[in-house]
């Protein structure tokens, strides 16, 4: 069956996570994404595992697969004019580049935007960086919490009294990168469907966790009222809306609706709570609501909520998570086969379910540089050509069995 990105062709000069993940999304729905990584360790995600004695060798590690499945890689030293040269015969085969350099960095090494669209028109280039390629933060360094910070999102998190709480997955990168620029590449190469031209993807990390803030800012903007952490109504503030402890663990009450409210108060015999949906924390009401959930354990209240209808859930530990019925039914873990592995790599699956077209993990994860002649050999690169490039330092093949690092160290 045909992948609904069949057919399109990227290049991805990213690291780590956004980039990563961008180009995860578009190869398992069959778009041929040629990692392009330095000939010294490549993309760091290979070594963000070795750090206790007998670690997997880091080609296959589950982080790397967990970015990298179905992709092919060359190792290239743009530093070098061959290299580069190299790289301006791949774009013109290829309809995307994704870089996450920060703004300028390209364009030093004369392969940026302006210089790659003289050797292709129709090339989608798409930038992921903390601040995007304009502004004052232009040239600063960032991380996920950096950017969250920055936006007010993570000043909004945690409860009244308390410290800001970082979330365990990693907003700004997945859903402010990762995911705003794999919108914005297919956005482009809709609107190249119709004009044949390409355009730059400015995608800034900090603008899209800033989105995630669309109704909370909006209020403020409207009615110039600041909120504090804890006050927000899908953030603390309602006793409706909350987890809360029960005997064995945590479980979560999202009755927003007062039908949904009405059923949890009517379930455990309150109604006399019913009027008190909208109290806030601390009061004599939310101490009678978390009086009632400790009377019960989790697996209790997940039968409780199936009798009912009230948004009520357990807070799972990641292991039961991934073991949970609902995992399996939608397909959320997945297995990928890779070459010299005793047994297949466990994985999440593809999150986005199409109809006709569904996506899946493409493939396995390549070794460094595993792809490097083929590639040169199908832009039309002799043997002695490719020899030379080698002996140059411009390309490089398959990296050393065993070679290890660590970006952390």
């Amino acid at each position: 069956m045909s992948g609904a990105l069949d057919g399109v062709r990227v290049l991805d000069l990213s690291r780590l996570l956004p980039g990563g993940f961008c180009s995860l999304l578009l190869a398992d729905f069959g778009a041929d994404v040629l990692k392009v990584e330095d000939t010294g360790m490549g993309d760091y995600i290979r070594w963000a595992t070795p750090y206790h004695e007998g670690a997997a060798d880091s080609a296959k590690s589950a982080l790397f697969l967990a970015l990298n499945r179905g992709k092919r890689s060359i190792r290239l030293n743009l530093k070098e004019e061959r290299g580069r040269d190299v790289l301006l015969r791949l774009v013109r085969e290829h309809d995307v580049l994704l870089e996450s350099f920060r703004p300028g960095v390209l364009d030093k090494l004369g392969v940026g935007y302006e210089r790659l669209r003289e050797e292709n028109p129709g090339l989608v280039y798409c930038a992921i960086t903390g601040y995007g390629q304009d502004g004052p933060y232009t040239g600063r360094s960032g991380h996920d919490m950096n950017y969250l910070g920055l936006g007010g999102l993570l000043g909004l998190t945690g409860e009244r009294d308390g410290p800001p709480v970082q979330a365990a997955g990693q907003i700004a990168d997945i859903g402010g990168g990762a995911q705003m620029a794999a919108f914005g590449i297919l956005a482009a190469l809709r609107e190249r469907d119709r004009t044949g031209e390409g355009q730059l993807v400015d995608v800034s990390m900090f603008d899209g966790a800033l989105s995630w803030l669309a109704l909370v800012a909006a209020r403020y903007l409207a009615e110039d009222v600041n909120p504090q952490r804890g006050t927000l109504e899908l953030a603390g503030s309602l006793i409706c809306y909350r987890p809360y402890a029960c005997k064995d663990g945590w479980v979560t009450l999202g009755a927003l609706e007062p039908k949904f409210w009405q059923a949890w108060c009517r379930g455990v015999g309150r109604e006399d709570l019913i009027e008190k949906q909208f109290s806030p924390p601390g009061s004599d009401a939310h101490a009678e609501v978390e009086r009632v959930f400790m009377e019960r354990t989790r697996e209790e209240w997940r039968e409780f909520a199936s009798r009912h209808d009230c948004c009520l859930e357990p807070v799972l530990g990641l292991d039961e998570a991934l073991d949970s019925e609902l995992v399996r039914a939608r397909e959320m873990v997945v297995e990928v086969d890779q070459p010299g592995a005793a047994e297949p790599v466990r994985l999440l699956g593809v999150p986005v379910k199409l109809s006709r077209t569904p996506g899946a993990p493409a493939g396995p994860g390549p070794a460094l540089g595993e792809h490097t002649r083929e590639v040169l050999e199908a832009l039309g690169y002799g043997e002695s050509d490719i020899a030379a490039l080698e002996e140059s330092g411009a390309v490089a093949g398959p990296a050393e069995a065993g070679a290890r690092g660590s970006f952390m160290g």
